[in-house]
């Protein structure tokens, strides 16, 4: 008898077990045949944390220690560049933008710069002793005018090349601070608390941050927009939401959870035939076709001893195909070959 009682709450527990993931999305992962990436990687394994091209050939990567490399040929074969900083100073380099010849290029500690000629010459500009937080995102907007987000979740606007900067956002403490930080074409912002406990939205032409809840009790780890301009959310647990209503910033699907083996993904997005992929550790790399109800891992990503912290595609005007790269530690980075 004792034994029937004490089998009963391992039972209960089971059934909850199962009817909450039943309530998730789970599909099956199978190998891809092929590949539409190609690695690269580097003899400096300082980690890659983004890239971004002036033209077709011109480009330029950043990353940890101080790590800036150009690309004259599309970002087949890469140099490393040297930047007029002390060498006392070892910054890493978060964010680089271009628009035409004029970039941007911040880091952490409170690193701003900017060049006029396609990066041949970085001019560093003083931010002050008073910039709550550190440097974050910088958009290139226009001819002399940029936007500088911080882990603060303010926002600065420069409209004379960074001689002076006006704060866009009134009370920066709406947003939590700042883990993961998005701006979209339109100019709107969507950001993760540094605790992941919710997020935060900045419409173009407001000036306070809107917090929302998050989906479930699993805290944030990242969100952005999807080339039409919807939300997409990574939870912990390696779950994956898509805002369903574009009017209804809390309305989120089911989570769709493709693998379970206990990494998370770090990062989305979407190649220029619209297929979709998700980013983690231990080398994931998976793609759905389908708009997420499937989802194949990539081969070649897979067989690399990394993690995978960012899938960057980027389509400018000053290029004619798209740019597609996911961004590994240790050096290693997969570039788009379609």
């Amino acid at each position: 008898m004792k034994k029937i009682f004490t089998s009963i709450p391992n039972l209960l527990l089971t059934l909850f077990l199962c009817f909450i993931l039943s309530s998730c999305s789970s599909t099956g992962v199978k190998l891809n045949d092929g590949s539409p990436w190609e690695t690269i990687q580097f003899e400096d394994q300082a980690n890659v944390l983004d890239v971004d091209f002036i033209d077709n050939k011109n480009g330029f990567l950043v990353g940890s220690n101080r790590l800036i490399m150009e690309t004259n040929d599309g970002g087949e074969t890469w140099e490393k560049r040297d930047l007029d900083l002390p060498s006392e100073e070892n910054f890493r380099l978060l964010d680089i933008d271009f628009k035409g010849e004029e970039g941007w290029l911040i880091g952490q500690p409170s690193l701003v710069m900017h060049t006029f000629d396609s990066g041949k010459n970085w001019t560093r500009l003083s931010l002050g002793n008073k910039l709550p937080g550190q440097p974050y995102l910088i958009t290139t907007v226009d001819d002399g005018i940029a936007e500088l987000a911080t882990t603060a979740g303010a926002i600065y606007k420069t409209t004379d090349s960074g001689e002076s900067w006006n704060a866009k956002v009134v009370d920066a403490s709406g947003s939590g601070g700042v883990r993961d930080l998005r701006r979209n074409t339109n100019g709107n912002y969507v950001s993760v608390s540094s605790l992941g406990n919710f997020f935060s939205t900045l419409d173009n032409n407001d000036d306070t941050w809107v917090a929302h809840q998050r989906a479930s009790s699993k805290r944030v780890q990242s969100i952005g927009f999807n080339p039409s301009g919807n939300l997409w959310m990574l939870s912990r647990g390696a779950e994956i939401r898509f805002n369903e209503e574009s009017e209804d910033i809390e309305s989120w699907s089911k989570p769709i959870v493709p693998i379970l083996n206990g990494y998370n993904y770090l990062d989305l997005g979407w190649d220029p035939n619209g297929d979709i992929w998700a980013g983690g550790g231990n080398g994931t790399l998976i793609v759905s076709k389908d708009k997420g109800k499937t989802w194949n891992s990539d081969p070649i990503a897979s067989s690399l001893p990394t993690n995978y912290i960012k899938i960057i595609f980027l389509n400018k005007d000053q290029i004619d195909t798209q740019k597609g790269f996911v961004l590994g530690e240790r050096g290693y980075i997969l570039k788009w070959k379609g």
